[in-house]
């Protein structure tokens, strides 16, 4: 295929480029397909490697690309299908959770967590580490900050780390009225620990919903969902639950 150049338009050249590369995606590439090489690619389409790079992430962030380890980047299929929020408020790990516990261990949470929760600074709190898979595929991974004060009766079980307190931590946090919860979503970037687990790349595009567990008038639990950006559409209803849709407009070449 000859070299494509591109027009002179006032929107940024990066941008122009990834509606140019989005429509290449739909005609000359099918699902799972690799991409050629940074300087081919640069040379078909007639710009310098550091605006492909732009373009590239930019349709990395829409979910167009995915960047995988060992094989390169290739075409993302459509996006998966996932409930996140229910309409009533639920504690996590009630039935019908989609998670699957992972292990839980004490240990002090981050500066922002502690400032929800209103723990002390070197204060440990039970963090449960969960993951969630859709047809096979990892979508999220969860680290759940839960105070000694929210579980006092944990400390006659014994599972002392794993799956198995996991488990135990949250049928001891259902024991508690839950008064109610709120969540907040926000764009961010894959850590070293969530990359890995969710098969992606250090830096790769990410939704971070963090969602605060209310009861006895205090902050009883808090969650840091991180969902994978390149395979997840949330949106908001009517009853405040927020879920994550496939997308119907696009198709598996």
């Amino acid at each position: 295929m000859g070299t494509q150049q591109l027009e002179s338009v006032p929107e940024p050249k990066y941008w122009h480029l990834k509606t140019v590369l989005s429509e290449a995606l739909d005609s000359d590439f099918t699902v799972g397909e690799i991409l050629p090489n940074e300087r081919d690619l640069a040379a078909r389409f007639g710009v310098a490697r550091a605006t492909l790079r732009q373009a590239l992430e930019q349709l990395e962030l829409e979910g167009r690309l995915q960047r995988r380890r060992g094989v390169g980047t290739t075409v993302a299929p459509p996006r998966v299908g996932v409930a996140v929020g229910a309409e009533q408020h639920v504690w996590p790990g009630a039935v019908g959770d989609a998670w699957q516990p992972a292990d839980c261990t004490p240990a002090v949470p981050p500066a922002a967590v502690v400032g929800i929760l209103e723990s002390g600074d070197d204060e440990q709190v039970h963090t449960v580490r969960r993951s969630r898979v859709t047809h096979g595929q990892p979508v999220a991974a969860e680290l759940l900050y839960i105070p000694t004060s929210s579980v006092p009766d944990l400390s006659a079980i014994d599972a002392p780390s794993g799956p198995a307190r996991a488990r135990a931590v949250l049928r001891e946090l259902q024991r508690l009225d839950l008064d109610g919860q709120d969540s907040a979503v926000e764009l961010g970037s894959a850590r070293a620990d969530d990359a890995r687990e969710l098969d992606r790349l250090p830096g790769a595009p990410v939704l971070v919903v963090t969602t605060r567990f209310f009861a006895e008038g205090r902050t009883a639990a808090v969650s840091i969902a991180t969902y994978r950006a390149d395979t997840c559409r949330l949106t908001f209803g009517d009853s405040g639950g927020v879920e994550i849709h496939h997308d119907p407009e696009r198709k598996a070449s």
